[in-house]
Protein backbone atom coordinates (compact mmCIF):
# COMPACT_ATOMS: atom_id res chain seq x y z
CA UNK A 1 0.00 0.00 0.00
CA UNK A 2 1.27 3.46 -0.91
CA UNK A 3 2.44 5.31 2.20
CA UNK A 4 1.50 8.99 2.02
CA UNK A 5 2.59 11.62 4.52
CA UNK A 6 0.70 14.93 4.60
CA UNK A 7 2.80 17.71 6.13
CA UNK A 8 1.34 20.98 7.36
CA UNK A 9 4.11 23.60 7.65
CA UNK A 10 3.00 26.12 10.27
CA UNK A 11 5.70 28.19 11.90
CA UNK A 12 4.89 30.62 14.69
CA UNK A 13 6.45 33.77 13.27
CA UNK A 14 4.73 35.93 10.68
CA UNK A 15 5.36 39.56 9.82
CA UNK A 16 2.44 40.33 7.49
CA UNK A 17 -0.25 38.80 9.70
CA UNK A 18 1.07 38.02 13.20
CA UNK A 19 0.20 34.52 14.48
CA UNK A 20 -1.63 33.94 11.22
CA UNK A 21 -1.70 30.14 11.46
CA UNK A 22 -3.88 30.53 14.56
CA UNK A 23 -6.12 33.26 13.17
CA UNK A 24 -9.76 32.11 12.95
CA UNK A 25 -11.50 31.36 9.68
CA UNK A 26 -15.08 30.19 9.84
CA UNK A 27 -14.67 29.65 13.57
CA UNK A 28 -11.52 27.52 13.31
CA UNK A 29 -7.80 28.41 13.28
CA UNK A 30 -6.17 28.34 9.84
CA UNK A 31 -4.04 25.34 10.79
CA UNK A 32 -7.25 23.35 11.39
CA UNK A 33 -8.30 23.74 7.74
CA UNK A 34 -5.08 22.08 6.60
CA UNK A 35 -5.51 19.32 9.19
CA UNK A 36 -9.04 18.67 7.91
CA UNK A 37 -7.78 18.34 4.32
CA UNK A 38 -5.26 15.70 5.37
CA UNK A 39 -7.65 13.72 7.55
CA UNK A 40 -10.45 13.57 4.96
CA UNK A 41 -8.15 12.32 2.20
CA UNK A 42 -8.56 8.57 1.77
CA UNK A 43 -5.07 8.19 0.27
CA UNK A 44 -3.23 9.96 3.12
CA UNK A 45 -1.66 7.62 5.68
CA UNK A 46 -0.65 10.22 8.27
CA UNK A 47 -1.30 13.94 8.76
CA UNK A 48 1.51 15.74 10.58
CA UNK A 49 2.03 19.38 11.55
CA UNK A 50 5.60 20.67 11.42
CA UNK A 51 5.83 23.69 13.69
CA UNK A 52 8.23 25.40 16.05
CA UNK A 53 5.37 26.83 18.10
CA UNK A 54 3.83 24.91 21.08
CA UNK A 55 0.52 26.78 20.76
CA UNK A 56 0.18 25.85 17.09
CA UNK A 57 1.16 22.28 17.98
CA UNK A 58 -1.61 22.14 20.59
CA UNK A 59 -4.18 23.47 18.13
CA UNK A 60 -3.14 20.97 15.46
CA UNK A 61 -3.43 18.08 17.93
CA UNK A 62 -6.89 19.17 19.04
CA UNK A 63 -8.08 18.94 15.45
CA UNK A 64 -6.58 15.48 14.96
CA UNK A 65 -3.09 15.99 13.51
CA UNK A 66 0.05 14.32 14.75
CA UNK A 67 2.78 16.60 16.13
CA UNK A 68 5.52 14.13 17.04
CA UNK A 69 8.26 16.79 17.11
CA UNK A 70 8.81 20.54 17.28
CA UNK A 71 10.70 22.00 14.35
CA UNK A 72 14.13 23.46 15.24
CA UNK A 73 14.14 27.29 15.43
CA UNK A 74 16.70 27.53 12.63
CA UNK A 75 14.11 25.95 10.31
CA UNK A 76 11.42 28.47 11.22
CA UNK A 77 12.92 31.75 10.04
CA UNK A 78 11.37 34.28 7.64
CA UNK A 79 13.55 33.11 4.74
CA UNK A 80 13.49 29.38 5.51
CA UNK A 81 12.68 27.35 2.39
CA UNK A 82 10.24 24.44 2.28
CA UNK A 83 12.92 21.92 1.33
CA UNK A 84 14.90 21.72 4.62
CA UNK A 85 11.65 21.67 6.59
CA UNK A 86 10.38 18.66 4.66
CA UNK A 87 13.75 16.94 4.71
CA UNK A 88 13.81 17.38 8.48
CA UNK A 89 10.40 15.69 8.81
CA UNK A 90 11.36 12.76 6.57
CA UNK A 91 14.64 12.32 8.43
CA UNK A 92 12.84 12.40 11.79
CA UNK A 93 10.47 9.59 10.82
CA UNK A 94 13.32 7.58 9.34
CA UNK A 95 15.44 7.87 12.49
CA UNK A 96 12.74 7.59 15.15
CA UNK A 97 10.21 5.21 13.58
CA UNK A 98 12.09 3.61 10.68
CA UNK A 99 9.21 4.83 8.49
CA UNK A 100 9.90 6.02 4.96
CA UNK A 101 6.76 7.22 3.16
CA UNK A 102 6.56 7.00 -0.62
CA UNK A 103 4.76 10.29 -1.22
CA UNK A 104 4.54 13.63 0.56
CA UNK A 105 1.67 16.12 0.40
CA UNK A 106 2.13 19.75 1.38
CA UNK A 107 -0.96 21.41 2.87
CA UNK A 108 -0.36 25.08 3.62
CA UNK A 109 -2.64 26.61 6.28
CA UNK A 110 -2.61 29.91 4.39
CA UNK A 111 -4.37 28.33 1.38
CA UNK A 112 -7.33 26.90 3.30
CA UNK A 113 -10.00 26.34 0.63
CA UNK A 114 -9.86 22.83 -0.82
CA UNK A 115 -12.67 20.96 -2.52
CA UNK A 116 -13.58 17.42 -1.39
CA UNK A 117 -11.43 14.84 -3.17
CA UNK A 118 -8.83 17.36 -4.33
CA UNK A 119 -5.98 15.95 -2.23
CA UNK A 120 -6.76 12.38 -3.28
CA UNK A 121 -6.88 13.44 -6.94
CA UNK A 122 -3.39 14.91 -6.72
CA UNK A 123 -2.03 11.78 -5.06
CA UNK A 124 -3.59 9.51 -7.70
CA UNK A 125 -2.26 11.68 -10.53
CA UNK A 126 1.29 11.18 -9.28
CA UNK A 127 0.80 7.47 -8.58
CA UNK A 128 -0.57 6.87 -12.09
CA UNK A 129 2.38 8.53 -13.87
CA UNK A 130 5.66 6.80 -12.97
CA UNK A 131 7.68 9.45 -14.84
CA UNK A 132 6.18 12.40 -12.94
CA UNK A 133 8.08 13.75 -9.95
CA UNK A 134 5.39 16.02 -8.48
CA UNK A 135 1.90 17.46 -8.82
CA UNK A 136 1.22 21.12 -8.17
CA UNK A 137 -2.12 22.91 -7.94
CA UNK A 138 -2.51 25.66 -10.56
CA UNK A 139 -5.25 27.97 -11.76
CA UNK A 140 -5.54 30.39 -14.71
CA UNK A 141 -3.20 33.33 -14.05
CA UNK A 142 -5.10 36.40 -12.81
CA UNK A 143 -2.74 38.65 -14.81
CA UNK A 144 -1.27 37.79 -18.21
CA UNK A 145 2.54 38.01 -17.98
CA UNK A 146 2.76 38.71 -21.72
CA UNK A 147 1.39 42.16 -20.95
CA UNK A 148 3.89 42.83 -18.18
CA UNK A 149 6.89 45.14 -18.38
CA UNK A 150 10.31 45.76 -16.90
CA UNK A 151 11.23 49.37 -16.25
CA UNK A 152 14.53 50.63 -17.55
CA UNK A 153 16.16 50.92 -14.11
CA UNK A 154 15.03 47.40 -13.19
CA UNK A 155 16.32 45.91 -16.44
CA UNK A 156 19.72 47.61 -16.30
CA UNK A 157 19.07 49.48 -19.53
CA UNK A 158 20.86 52.71 -20.45
CA UNK A 159 17.79 54.20 -22.18
CA UNK A 160 14.61 55.25 -20.30
CA UNK A 161 12.28 52.91 -22.17
CA UNK A 162 10.33 49.94 -20.87
CA UNK A 163 10.97 46.40 -22.09
CA UNK A 164 8.31 43.73 -22.30
CA UNK A 165 8.79 40.87 -19.85
CA UNK A 166 8.15 37.96 -22.24
CA UNK A 167 8.42 37.35 -25.95
CA UNK A 168 6.03 35.05 -27.83
CA UNK A 169 7.26 33.22 -30.94
CA UNK A 170 5.17 34.28 -33.94
CA UNK A 171 3.71 37.36 -32.26
CA UNK A 172 5.83 40.47 -32.82
CA UNK A 173 4.22 42.61 -30.11
CA UNK A 174 2.47 40.33 -27.61
CA UNK A 175 1.68 43.27 -25.34
CA UNK A 176 -0.50 44.72 -28.14
CA UNK A 177 -2.14 41.42 -29.07
CA UNK A 178 -5.64 40.48 -27.89
CA UNK A 179 -5.70 38.24 -24.84
CA UNK A 180 -7.29 35.42 -26.83
CA UNK A 181 -4.28 35.30 -29.17
CA UNK A 182 -1.77 34.82 -26.37
CA UNK A 183 -0.72 31.44 -24.91
CA UNK A 184 -2.70 30.41 -21.81
CA UNK A 185 -0.71 30.82 -18.62
CA UNK A 186 -1.22 29.00 -15.30
CA UNK A 187 -0.37 30.32 -11.87
CA UNK A 188 0.93 28.00 -9.15
CA UNK A 189 -0.98 28.27 -5.88
CA UNK A 190 -0.46 26.84 -2.43
CA UNK A 191 -3.57 24.68 -2.18
CA UNK A 192 -2.00 21.24 -2.73
CA UNK A 193 1.49 20.01 -3.61
CA UNK A 194 2.23 16.30 -4.03
CA UNK A 195 5.80 15.08 -4.48
CA UNK A 196 7.66 11.81 -4.34
CA UNK A 197 9.58 11.50 -1.07
CA UNK A 198 12.73 10.43 -2.94
CA UNK A 199 12.67 13.74 -4.83
CA UNK A 200 12.67 15.67 -1.54
CA UNK A 201 15.47 13.52 -0.16
CA UNK A 202 17.51 14.20 -3.31
CA UNK A 203 17.19 17.98 -2.91
CA UNK A 204 14.06 19.33 -4.63
CA UNK A 205 10.46 20.08 -3.71
CA UNK A 206 9.21 19.18 -7.19
CA UNK A 207 11.79 17.57 -9.46
CA UNK A 208 11.69 18.31 -13.19
CA UNK A 209 8.42 16.66 -14.29
CA UNK A 210 5.45 18.38 -12.64
CA UNK A 211 1.83 17.55 -13.40
CA UNK A 212 -0.86 20.26 -13.15
CA UNK A 213 -3.75 19.84 -10.75
CA UNK A 214 -6.15 22.39 -12.20
CA UNK A 215 -8.08 24.33 -9.57
CA UNK A 216 -10.88 26.87 -9.85
CA UNK A 217 -9.43 30.36 -9.47
CA UNK A 218 -12.27 31.21 -7.07
CA UNK A 219 -10.64 29.19 -4.29
CA UNK A 220 -7.07 30.23 -5.10
CA UNK A 221 -6.26 32.40 -2.13
CA UNK A 222 -3.07 32.96 -0.13
CA UNK A 223 -3.68 34.56 3.24
CA UNK A 224 -0.94 36.98 4.20
CA UNK A 225 -2.82 40.01 5.55
CA UNK A 226 -6.09 41.23 6.97
CA UNK A 227 -7.61 41.86 3.53
CA UNK A 228 -6.90 38.36 2.23
CA UNK A 229 -8.17 36.86 5.50
CA UNK A 230 -11.40 38.83 5.13
CA UNK A 231 -11.74 37.65 1.52
CA UNK A 232 -11.19 34.04 2.60
CA UNK A 233 -13.94 34.45 5.18
CA UNK A 234 -16.35 35.56 2.48
CA UNK A 235 -15.32 32.77 0.09
CA UNK A 236 -15.51 29.92 2.60
CA UNK A 237 -19.08 30.89 3.49
CA UNK A 238 -20.26 30.18 -0.06
CA UNK A 239 -17.88 27.36 -1.06
CA UNK A 240 -18.48 23.63 -0.66
CA UNK A 241 -14.98 23.06 0.66
CA UNK A 242 -13.39 20.69 3.17
CA UNK A 243 -14.11 22.09 6.63
CA UNK A 244 -12.61 21.32 10.02
CA UNK A 245 -14.53 19.15 12.39
CA UNK A 246 -14.98 20.53 15.89
CA UNK A 247 -11.81 20.44 17.94
CA UNK A 248 -11.37 17.17 19.80
CA UNK A 249 -12.36 17.60 23.44
CA UNK A 250 -9.82 15.27 25.04
CA UNK A 251 -10.32 17.03 28.38
CA UNK A 252 -13.97 15.93 28.35
CA UNK A 253 -13.18 12.20 28.15
CA UNK A 254 -14.34 10.27 31.21
CA UNK A 255 -14.43 6.77 29.70
CA UNK A 256 -11.82 5.13 27.47
CA UNK A 257 -13.09 2.01 25.66
CA UNK A 258 -10.63 -0.35 23.98
CA UNK A 259 -10.90 -3.18 21.50
CA UNK A 260 -8.26 -5.87 21.97
CA UNK A 261 -7.16 -7.78 18.84
CA UNK A 262 -5.51 -5.36 16.45
CA UNK A 263 -5.72 -2.54 19.00
CA UNK A 264 -4.18 -3.56 22.32
CA UNK A 265 -2.40 -6.36 20.46
CA UNK A 266 -1.09 -6.64 16.90
CA UNK A 267 -3.48 -8.26 14.47
CA UNK A 268 -1.70 -11.60 14.86
CA UNK A 269 -2.11 -14.68 17.07
CA UNK A 270 0.67 -17.14 17.87
CA UNK A 271 -0.23 -20.84 18.17
CA UNK A 272 1.87 -23.37 20.02
CA UNK A 273 2.17 -27.07 19.06
CA UNK A 274 -0.76 -28.01 21.29
CA UNK A 275 -2.99 -25.31 19.76
CA UNK A 276 -2.53 -22.88 22.63
CA UNK A 277 -2.70 -19.18 21.77
CA UNK A 278 -0.22 -16.47 22.66
CA UNK A 279 -0.81 -12.73 22.34
CA UNK A 280 1.58 -9.80 22.59
CA UNK A 281 0.77 -6.59 24.49
CA UNK A 282 2.85 -3.40 24.53
CA UNK A 283 4.24 -2.06 27.81
CA UNK A 284 3.84 1.56 26.62
CA UNK A 285 0.11 0.99 26.32
CA UNK A 286 0.04 -0.42 29.83
CA UNK A 287 1.82 2.61 31.28
CA UNK A 288 -0.52 4.94 29.41
CA UNK A 289 -3.60 3.18 30.76
CA UNK A 290 -2.22 3.43 34.28
CA UNK A 291 -1.79 7.21 33.84
CA UNK A 292 -5.31 7.57 32.45
CA UNK A 293 -6.80 5.74 35.41
CA UNK A 294 -4.74 7.88 37.81
CA UNK A 295 -6.23 10.93 36.08
CA UNK A 296 -9.71 9.71 37.01
CA UNK A 297 -10.78 8.27 33.66
CA UNK A 298 -12.58 4.90 33.63
CA UNK A 299 -11.15 2.27 31.26
CA UNK A 300 -13.18 -0.53 29.68
CA UNK A 301 -12.03 -3.40 27.49
CA UNK A 302 -14.60 -4.74 25.03
CA UNK A 303 -13.82 -7.60 22.67
CA UNK A 304 -15.60 -10.21 20.58
CA UNK A 305 -12.94 -12.83 21.31
CA UNK A 306 -13.09 -15.17 24.29
CA UNK A 307 -9.57 -15.90 25.51
CA UNK A 308 -8.02 -15.91 28.99
CA UNK A 309 -5.24 -13.53 27.87
CA UNK A 310 -7.47 -10.48 27.82
CA UNK A 311 -8.69 -11.03 31.36
CA UNK A 312 -5.13 -11.71 32.54
CA UNK A 313 -3.82 -8.50 30.99
CA UNK A 314 -6.72 -6.47 32.38
CA UNK A 315 -6.13 -7.88 35.88
CA UNK A 316 -2.46 -6.96 35.62
CA UNK A 317 -3.45 -3.38 34.74
CA UNK A 318 -6.17 -3.18 37.41
CA UNK A 319 -8.99 -2.73 34.89
CA UNK A 320 -12.34 -3.97 36.17
CA UNK A 321 -14.55 -3.24 33.16
CA UNK A 322 -13.59 -6.27 31.03
CA UNK A 323 -16.23 -7.57 28.62
CA UNK A 324 -15.42 -10.65 26.55
CA UNK A 325 -17.40 -12.27 23.72
CA UNK A 326 -19.35 -9.09 22.91
CA UNK A 327 -20.92 -8.79 19.47
CA UNK A 328 -22.94 -5.59 19.99
CA UNK A 329 -20.25 -3.26 21.27
CA UNK A 330 -22.33 -0.12 20.94
CA UNK A 331 -25.08 -1.50 23.20
CA UNK A 332 -22.48 -2.41 25.78
CA UNK A 333 -20.83 1.01 25.65
CA UNK A 334 -24.21 2.63 26.21
CA UNK A 335 -24.81 0.36 29.19
CA UNK A 336 -21.40 1.15 30.70
CA UNK A 337 -22.16 4.85 30.30
CA UNK A 338 -25.52 4.37 32.02
CA UNK A 339 -23.94 2.57 34.96
CA UNK A 340 -21.29 5.27 35.43
CA UNK A 341 -23.59 8.23 34.79
CA UNK A 342 -21.80 9.21 31.57
CA UNK A 343 -22.83 10.13 28.03
CA UNK A 344 -21.35 9.25 24.64
CA UNK A 345 -19.70 12.70 24.21
CA UNK A 346 -17.55 11.77 27.22
CA UNK A 347 -16.28 8.56 25.58
CA UNK A 348 -13.11 7.87 23.62
CA UNK A 349 -13.12 4.56 21.74
CA UNK A 350 -10.10 2.91 20.09
CA UNK A 351 -10.70 0.26 17.43
CA UNK A 352 -9.35 -1.26 14.25
CA UNK A 353 -11.91 -3.46 12.47
CA UNK A 354 -15.49 -3.58 11.23
CA UNK A 355 -16.88 -4.82 14.56
CA UNK A 356 -15.89 -1.46 16.05
CA UNK A 357 -17.66 0.65 13.41
CA UNK A 358 -21.14 1.02 14.97
CA UNK A 359 -19.75 2.15 18.31
CA UNK A 360 -17.15 4.45 16.73
CA UNK A 361 -19.71 6.06 14.42
CA UNK A 362 -22.24 6.68 17.18
CA UNK A 363 -19.61 8.11 19.52
CA UNK A 364 -18.23 10.46 16.85
CA UNK A 365 -21.72 11.63 15.87
CA UNK A 366 -22.50 12.35 19.53
CA UNK A 367 -19.36 14.47 19.90
CA UNK A 368 -17.12 11.86 21.51
CA UNK A 369 -13.76 10.78 20.12
CA UNK A 370 -13.54 7.70 17.89
CA UNK A 371 -9.93 6.65 17.38
CA UNK A 372 -8.33 4.26 14.90
CA UNK A 373 -4.93 2.62 15.04
CA UNK A 374 -2.60 3.35 12.13
CA UNK A 375 -3.21 -0.01 10.43
CA UNK A 376 -6.99 -0.07 10.96
CA UNK A 377 -9.31 -1.08 8.14
CA UNK A 378 -10.02 1.80 5.71
CA UNK A 379 -13.67 1.93 6.78
CA UNK A 380 -12.60 2.34 10.41
CA UNK A 381 -10.05 5.02 9.56
CA UNK A 382 -12.76 6.95 7.72
CA UNK A 383 -15.06 6.78 10.74
CA UNK A 384 -12.33 7.94 13.14
CA UNK A 385 -11.83 11.54 14.20
CA UNK A 386 -8.34 10.68 15.44
CA UNK A 387 -5.89 8.23 13.86
CA UNK A 388 -2.90 7.13 15.91
CA UNK A 389 0.55 7.31 14.39
CA UNK A 390 1.23 3.78 15.68
CA UNK A 391 -0.09 0.39 14.68
CA UNK A 392 -2.22 -1.81 16.92
CA UNK A 393 -0.19 -3.44 19.69
CA UNK A 394 2.72 -1.07 19.00
CA UNK A 395 1.82 1.93 21.14
CA UNK A 396 -1.36 3.18 19.46
CA UNK A 397 -3.33 3.13 22.72
CA UNK A 398 -0.52 5.08 24.43
CA UNK A 399 -0.97 7.89 21.87
CA UNK A 400 -4.60 8.27 22.94
CA UNK A 401 -3.75 8.00 26.64
CA UNK A 402 -1.12 10.74 26.36
CA UNK A 403 -3.60 13.12 24.75
CA UNK A 404 -6.20 12.50 27.46
CA UNK A 405 -3.71 12.92 30.31
CA UNK A 406 -2.09 16.00 28.78
CA UNK A 407 -5.45 17.71 28.25
CA UNK A 408 -6.53 17.09 31.83
CA UNK A 409 -3.28 18.55 33.15
CA UNK A 410 -3.73 21.62 30.94
CA UNK A 411 -7.39 22.16 31.84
Amino acid sequence: MLQVLAIIPARGGSKGLPRKNLRPLGGHPLVAWAVAAGLQAKCVSRTVCSTDDPEIAEAARKYGAEVPFLRPPELAQDLTLDLPVFQHALDWFDRHEAWRPDTVVQLRPTSPLRLPGMVDEGIRMLANDPQATAVRAVCPAPCNPHKMWRLAQDAGATLPYMRNLLDVPGIEEPYNAPRQALPPVWWQIGTVDVVRAEVIRSGSMTGPRILPLKVDAKIAIDIDGEESLHLAELLQAKTDCVRPRPALSWDRVRLLVLDVDGTLTPGTIYYGPEGEELKRFHTHDGKGLAMVREAGVEVAIVTQESTPFTAARAKKLGINEVHIGINDKLALVREICRQHGLTLPEVAYVGDDLGDLPAMTAIAEAGGISCAVADARPEVRNAAVFISSHRGGEGAVRDVCDLIVHSRKSA
